[in-house]
């Protein structure tokens, strides 16, 4: 059957960031004749997760084979490149390293390397420490992997071009139109959003940092908790930005459940250092200042962070004292780059990564939504959710047209 025969009466998408937009330019790309509506609580779009990132275009290294995140990010960056190509957004395909900075570390370099040749990665290539130089001449390990399909964009520039091809075709982007209410009759959606109410046959919750709220608000019971972490960066001074030519990126720690910190160009200028993994004490905390009771008490009375706490004690504090001790950070940073110094940092920008955490106290690692027979919750896409935002629409929507 015709997919637009099966169209449902029309769409609200929860959040403006670039998972929600890339849901909605979907939806009109399927259904040119439903009605799509974004409901964005901000005043502009990509506020949150989407421009408070690294702007890198992950191309499905680290991922488990098979999984949909794997899946989703080797197809989706292909989708964002054309993307970006199409709409004037700047990108760059300059290629990172991952480097081994001791012996102990190239089995799990080996590792990677065999996941990015099963999630059909082209080019890779394994360096010794004379070639990794000629790439990066100021990093120092005892190999490294060469990822050539690695990238840089802007995501907030993809998010603009997303809202006015939104617009262009007839989709409506209402902003400072944050959803207070759901309810639902007769098997449509009233939503109570800013200062006037509305109506959708179905519901996409793309609400990132605040998607397990939005779910809970349709009645639904949160499996999963949304505990944020915030990464801050340093920005290098010019000097320091010499030293760096694209992306350097360490061997992730298995013990340890993020990337840790590296080196990233970025596309409009300068090299961001970063970013660490502290918790966070607002889900839209972007500074140590920035406080919130709720988010703060929604937290800590979840099991599941305690159990993760009790997981990961030492790399909490380590991640907690590394926040307050530049000196800790640039030790880090000195791993990869040797000839950094702490005259090279200054304060840079922060993100906070809104990752679910299971009752059992170990971080959602791949993409996971919940779909009912009238809506589709989004309850995890951290990195590389950005990257691939389109890839990750078009299985949502797919999955709309299939039920």
């Amino acid at each position: 059957m015709p997919a637009r025969a099966t169209a449902p009466g029309s769409v609200a998408v929860i959040g403006g960031g670039i998972i929600g937009l890339a849901v909605a330019l979907r939806c009109i790309e399927t259904w040119p004749a439903t009605p799509v509506t974004v409901f964005e609580k901000e005043s502009g779009v990509a506020r949150h997760q989407s421009g408070h990132n690294s702007n890198v275009l992950h191309c499905g290294l680290y991922y488990k084979p098979g999984s949909l995140k794997a899946r989703l990010a080797v197809t989706g960056i292909r989708e964002m490149v054309e993307f970006c190509q199409q709409h004037w957004v700047p990108h760059e395909r300059c290629g990172k390293l991952v480097v081994a900075v001791t012996d102990e570390e190239t089995p799990r370099l080996r590792e990677l390397e065999a996941r990015g040749i099963a999630n059909g990665l082209s080019g890779l290539r394994w360096l010794g420490p004379e070639a990794l130089r000629e790439i990066e001449p100021h990093a120092r390990g005892v190999a490294a992997l060469h990822v050539p399909e690695e990238g840089i964009t802007h995501f907030p520039s993809v998010c603009e071009a997303m809202a006015a091809e939104i617009r262009r075709r007839g989709g409506e982007i209402r902003l400072s139109a944050e959803v207070r209410g759901l309810r639902e009759t007769d098997g449509c959606w009233r939503i109570q959003a800013g200062e006037a109410d509305a109506s959708a046959a179905f519901l996409f919750n793309c609400a990132g940092l605040q998607c397990d709220r939005v779910l809970a608000q349709t009645g639904l019971r949160r499996n999963s908790r949304i505990v944020p972490f915030r990464g801050e960066y340093f920005e290098l001074s010019d000097e320091g930005a010499g030293l760096v030519r694209n992306l350097i990126y360490p061997v992730p720690d298995p013990k340890f459940p993020f990337l840790g910190v590296h080196f990233t160009r970025m596309i409009l200028g300068g090299v961001e250092a970063g970013p660490n993994a502290v918790l966070a004490t607002a889900r839209e905390g972007y500074t140590a200042r920035d406080f919130a009771a709720r988010d703060l008490l929604d937290a800590f009375s979840y099991p599941g962070l305690w159990r993760f706490l009790a997981k990961y004690p030492r790399m909490s504090a380590y991640e907690l004292y590394r926040s307050l001790s530049r000196a800790e950070f640039l030790r880090s940073l000195q791993r990869l780059l040797p000839e950094i110094e702490e005259r090279h940092l200054r304060k840079g920008m922060a993100g906070v990564r809104a990752q679910a955490l299971a009752p059992d106290g170990t971080l959602v690692q791949d993409f996971d939504y919940v779909l009912r027979s009238n809506a589709l919750h989004l309850i995890n896409a951290p990195s590389p959710g950005a990257t691939a935002s389109l890839a990750i629409a078009r299985h949502l929507v797919g999955l709309l047209r299939e039920n």
